[in-house]
């Protein structure tokens, strides 16, 4: 197991890289559910997530930096970390599941970090990147596992999409749900976390397929477009609006 190094200078920098990151490939986020992530802020919190996209840490850093302020974790596989040993620095810290034992000791460091109030611990249950439309999710063992090793800690299952719709960049949006019980039985709190998330993805995609756009204060951030972006748009428009007739 690769254990965390956070660097407290690191974090600081790197969560405005993180920032600047989102700004320029994301037209706007939306957290439903926020309330739920502010009202948890000083609790341990084991975060369940669906794995979808290379963004998925980037966008767990920018949730615990910017949405609230935590202590932040996340498990992530031990070959990516080594790949980028930077997100050590950042809290991550890494498990070889095809190395026997190596599973359990992540899972105890996981809840020796979720004694501490103000801890968040992210877990995305799939293990590796999978399509948002895929199911079942097929979630594995280990967030559950962790939760029946650390019965303080609130399991919050959360969802993620990333969507193209009528602008030029995609959209994210992240969907929060209720606290999950843990029953100490890992198989079924297996399930209860997959049944959660799955939910979550599916009201969604209901929003999207219906057209709904979330109010004013689930929108938590809306990215706005460079100034020469902005003016080049208008100077476009005022250039050929000669040549559309008129109805």
């Amino acid at each position: 197991m690769i254990p965390a190094r956070k660097v407290s200078w690191f974090n600081r920098w790197f969560v405005g890289v993180i920032r600047r990151r989102l700004e320029s490939q994301f037209q706007f986020v939306h957290v439903h559910g926020r309330v739920r992530l502010e009202a948890l802020a000083d609790k341990p919190v084991l975060v369940v997530s669906n794995h979808t996209s290379w963004w998925d840490p980037l966008v767990a850093v920018w949730v615990t930096s910017h949405v609230i302020r935590t202590n932040a974790y996340a498990l992530m596989n031990g070959a990516n970390l080594r790949r980028l040993p930077f997100f050590r620095l950042l809290g991550a810290f890494g498990v070889d599941l095809d190395r026997a034992g190596d599973g359990a000791r992540g899972i105890r460091y996981a809840a020796r970090l979720l004694r501490s109030p103000r801890t968040w611990v992210w877990v995305y249950a799939q293990g590796d990147e999978r399509p948002v439309t895929e199911r079942p999710l097929n979630f594995k063992p280990g967030a559950a596992a962790i939760a029946r090793l650390a019965p303080r800690a609130q399991v919050l299952p959360l969802a993620l999409r990333y969507e193209f719709g009528n602008t030029e960049r995609p959209e994210l949006h992240i969907r929060v749900g209720d606290v999950l019980a843990s029953t100490g039985d890992v198989e079924r709190d297996r399930l209860a976390q997959e049944e959660a998330v799955t939910s979550l993805l599916n009201a969604i995609d209901t929003d999207l397929r219906a057209g709904f756009r979330p109010s004013e204060h689930e929108l938590f951030h809306r990215f706005k477009s460079g100034w020469w972006q902005r003016f080049a748009e208008w100077w476009l428009v005022q250039l050929t609006r000669g040549d559309v007739p008129k109805p």
